[in-house]
């Protein structure tokens, strides 16, 4: 089960500003990748369950995390049913990210009293969302909408938290431009943590890239 309620998923999004998102189907690799967001400064994850058998690679994943990593907070993204969210609730998920609204996920999450945060698209979704209990939504894809959404639906909902995902680089310009729209929190993935073309992370750049990102956040917070 989860080690982490959904406020205090929640409150360390929108503190740290930064959520990496990640997968791959081998566990060691996995592992170090992890290790070096950690090192870096990251205090959450998303693991995108995008393969064969990712439940697998995210059970022991979470196991490495709760005995080498303390405070490393994991979920899970592109989960598109409930069962799908009750299984990695059962493996100790933290938050559930999905890129649609849906009803089901929402109900077993708050069964739970774990964080989950939609993929949304409109001011009514948003509403939608807020009214099934969600805390942080999420804005996808992030590259569609822009900062000037989040501007924009600030003015009727100054209460609703954002966390674009796609579409947010690891740069100055990109950040500032979401943070100061009003962003809570982003979510970035291949251009912050990226194989070769062997397949091989550049475990010291992740760490450094993900520094330099928590620092270019914490400026403009």
């Amino acid at each position: 089960m989860a080690q982490f309620t959904r406020i205090e998923v929640a409150l360390k999004m929108k503190e740290t500003g930064l959520v990496p998102l990640f997968y791959n189907d081998n566990i060691e690799i996995s592992k170090e990748v992890l290790k070096a967001c950690y090192e870096g400064g990251a205090r959450l994850l998303e693991f995108t369950s995008r393969g064969d058998f990712a439940f697998q690679i995210f059970d022991a994943l979470n196991k490495y995390a709760l005995a080498e990593l303390p405070g490393m907070i994991l979920g899970v993204g592109s989960v598109t049913d409930a069962a799908s969210a009750s299984l990695y609730m059962q493996l100790g998920a933290n938050f559930i990210v999905t890129p649609v609204l849906r009803e089901d996920i929402a109900m077993v999450c708050n069964r739970r009293k774990v964080l989950w945060s939609p993929g949304c698209g409109t001011l009514t979704e948003i509403a939608k969302a807020e009214e099934l209990g969600c805390e942080i939504v999420k804005l996808f894809p992030g590259d569609i909408y822009g900062p000037e959404f989040i501007k924009g639906i600030k003015g009727p909902q100054p209460w609703t938290s954002v966390m674009p995902t796609g579409g947010v680089s690891p740069t100055e310009e990109s950040l500032k431009k979401w943070f100061d729209a009003g962003a809570t929190c982003v979510g970035i993935g291949s251009q912050l943590i990226k194989a070769d073309q062997e397949g091989k992370y550049d475990l010291d750049r992740i760490k450094n890239l993900i520094q330099e990102c928590m620092a270019i956040i914490q400026s403009y917070k």
